[in-house]
């Protein structure tokens, strides 16, 4: 006797590799999103502090043209 696959078996197999490929997909693409957004936040943090620091830096600079008497 033969070992063959029924015709609902061979479904149940493709389905389940079809299944496997997706959930696989969506966790890469789950991964790819996830480190992007990390990278974004580190970008704006990075500019907000840069923003302060000019802030500050134009702060001092004022304070000190004001002693001055510019």
């Amino acid at each position: 006797m033969a070992d063959e696959l029924s015709k609902a078996e061979i479904r149940k197999d493709a389905l389940q590799d079809g299944v496997t490929a997706a959930a696989q997909a969506v966790g890469h693409v789950t991964t790819i999103l996830t480190g992007a957004v990390g990278d974004v936040a580190r970008a704006l943090g990075g500019f907000a502090t840069e923003i302060f620091e000019i802030r500050d830096s134009a702060r001092r600079a004022l304070e000190d043209a004001d002693g001055r008497g510019d």
